[in-house]
């Protein structure tokens, strides 16, 4: 039987209100053919209830963008497209990049900025970070803001301060009616890539305390709705804690994302 995609959108949770989001990040991975047959693959493991219980994004490299969206829309697959990054340009004389606007002409949905391997190994800056989040809801699709803190910031007490500062430029720029379309992904530093998630207690009160910032700055309600993921060596194994803190709605998955049983099962366990 033909799935209706009518039928596989996510449904807010009923605790929250809020629309889970499940995020596969690809990072530089895959070329369009091998993109093609991960999702395919994918799409085929999952049940209809994988997708009423979250919305599942997928972010490849750009380069296969638009096979994707062409999968999703002739297989009528409810996978949500999503990119790693862009530019804070909307167009111009600067080469190599790739603009929202283009982005949202392809179908993508969420756009990830701020992810730390892009301020580490590309230099960018919280206020950059704003600009890019500005850009994608000008484009008309929503921002996956990521903020943490390194094993050094941890280790000094410095976590709610690291997380504060490279959140505040996003908050002060973006368009408050718009704001509840942007998410949050909390992706500490130490844990991305290295095999060992941050204990989920303590993300529970890390989450708690990003959303009570949120609140204080824009207002309970704004606080209450805004959507905040987790992200950091997140596997099969410790998915359903993360899923189950109050205050986290979603996952930002790295490695896991590229192995389509791995993947599958982790949004099961979710």
């Amino acid at each position: 039987m033909t799935r209706k995609l009518d039928d596989l959108v996510a449904a807010a949770d009923p605790a929250s209100g809020r629309v889970r989001l499940i995020s596969g990040n690809w990072k530089m991975n895959l070329n369009h053919l091998e993109a093609i047959a991960l999702v395919q693959k994918l799409y085929h493991l999952l049940r209809p209830e994988d997708f009423r219980y979250a919305e599942v994004g997928i972010h490849p490299p750009f380069t296969a963008l638009r096979s994707l969206q062409l999968t999703f829309e002739a297989d009528r697959m409810p996978f949500t497209l999503g990119a790693q990054n862009c530019s804070d340009e909307a167009a111009g004389a600067y080469t190599g990049e790739v603009s929202a606007p283009m982005l949202a002409k392809l179908g993508v949905g969420y756009v990830i900025v701020g992810h730390s391997e892009r301020r580490r190994l590309f230099h960018e800056t919280s206020e950059l970070v704003a600009r890019k989040a500005l850009a994608v809801q000008q484009a008309g699709m929503h921002p996956i803001v990521c903020i943490g803190e390194s094993a050094q910031e941890r280790a000094a007490g410095m976590t709610q301060e690291v997380l504060t500062a490279q959140l505040s430029p996003v908050l002060e720029s973006y368009p408050v009616g718009a704001i509840d379309g942007v998410v949050i992904a909390y992706e500490p530093v130490w844990a991305i890539g290295a095999g060992e998630a941050a204990d989920p207690d303590a993300v529970g009160e890390i989450t708690r305390a990003i959303r009570a910032f949120v609140s204080e700055r824009l207002g309970e309600a704004v606080g209450a709705r805004i959507r905040i993921q987790y992200g950091g060596s997140v596997n099969v194994g410790n998915a359903r804690a993360f899923m189950t803190l109050d205050d986290v709605d979603g996952l930002l998955v790295g490695g896991a994302s590229l192995d389509p049983d791995a993947f599958a099962l982790l949004i099961k366990s979710a």
